[in-house]
């Protein structure tokens, strides 16, 4: 079958490990099922496992991909949620010490045919279509614990997304925006700042900006470059919800002074459940969203897709089709 495999791993040059071709077709093991490939999104993490984040070099060849949604093995229309719990696991997943994602221990979704665990399918909405279906599993699963399960605002609470531009934080503007939440936005690139507006964000900033006000919590995935500004824009008792690094995890100053007087809270935010995909999918088609798309490529033009998504240009999903 055709598909997007990582045939080998370089830190310093993604693309160079990036393969289109044929591999063998998974076959499913008891409790798995076969999920025919309509259409998957790309996200970071693809980048990172062709740098050898997570993926090393002895479980190569690795397909790529954790976004996907497809045809059942009854011919029912689903998502696939691509956190894999550890035998035996009962509960939160994204708890589970032992967990992995599509991609990391176990073949990902840029195939023609994807294996996954039957309990992590949830039933793709009727009229939805299959490129949003797509685009909710990773970037817009994360967006969504992160607002509604771990940033604690309610609706007419006042949230900072540092970064404009980036799959999770589109999502967090559009489904913010569609709760009733204040959203505002920073971004480096003018054209990326209006493109949030125009999504619904209630102002754009430039990175490190003095705000007007101080915000409820900080929706915070960049990391180094914009960690004391995350510290400094929250009104004592307010949050940071963590979910990346993608400028480093290292900061000049951790602002723990500032942290424990103002008392802070910092919480780290991981994907979510098979139960928070279903109720995202709900949401999104209840209240008519579309999440942005960037562009879309067939299976088979993988590395152009993959190319765009490198490249930093793109705002919003990077889509490909079966």
């Amino acid at each position: 079958m055709l598909a997007a495999y990582a045939e080998s791993i370089s830190p310093t040059d993604p693309l160079a490990g990036l393969v289109v071709g044929e591999q063998p077709a998974p076959e499913p093991t008891p409790g798995w099922v076969t999920v025919e490939l309509k259409a998957a999104t790309l996200n970071h993490h693809d980048l990172w496992s062709l740098q050898g984040v997570g993926l090393p070099q002895e479980r190569l060849p690795m397909i790529l991909g954790c976004d996907a949604a497809g045809i059942g093995p009854d011919g029912q229309e689903v998502i696939v949620h691509s956190v894999i719990a550890s035998p035996g696991w009962q509960g939160d997943e994204t708890l589970d010490p032992k967990r992995s994602l599509l991609s990391e221990q176990y073949q990902g979704t840029f195939c023609e045919r994807i294996v996954v665990p039957a309990g992590n399918l949830v039933p793709k909405p009727e009229g939805m279509s299959w490129q949003t279906a797509a685009s909710l599993p990773t970037a817009w699963l994360t967006a969504y614990r992160m607002l509604f399960t771990n940033s604690g605002v309610a609706p007419g609470g006042l949230v900072l997304v540092q970064g404009a531009g980036g799959g999770v934080s589109t999502a967090c503007i559009q489904l913010g925006a569609a709760a009733g939440l204040r959203v505002w936005v920073t971004g480096r690139e003018e054209g990326k700042r209006e493109q949030a507006l125009e999504l619904g964000a209630e102002a754009v900033f430039e990175p490190g900006a003095r705000l007007p006000e101080k915000v409820d919590a900080v929706i915070e995935t960049v990391g180094a470059a914009t960690w004391s500004h995350s510290v400094n824009v929250l009104r004592p008792g307010g949050t940071i919800v963590i979910a990346g690094a993608t400028s480093g995890d290292a900061p000049s100053k951790a602002e723990l002074t500032k942290v424990f007087f103002r008392q802070l809270r910092i919480l780290g935010s991981t994907m979510g459940t098979r139960v928070e995909l279903e109720r995202l999918a709900r949401l999104v088609q209840g209240a008519g969203i579309e999440p942005i798309i960037d562009s879309s490529y067939r299976l088979e033009q993988a590395r152009d897709a993959f190319e765009r998504l490198n490249s930093g240009l793109a705002f919003g999903k990077v889509v490909l089709t079966a």
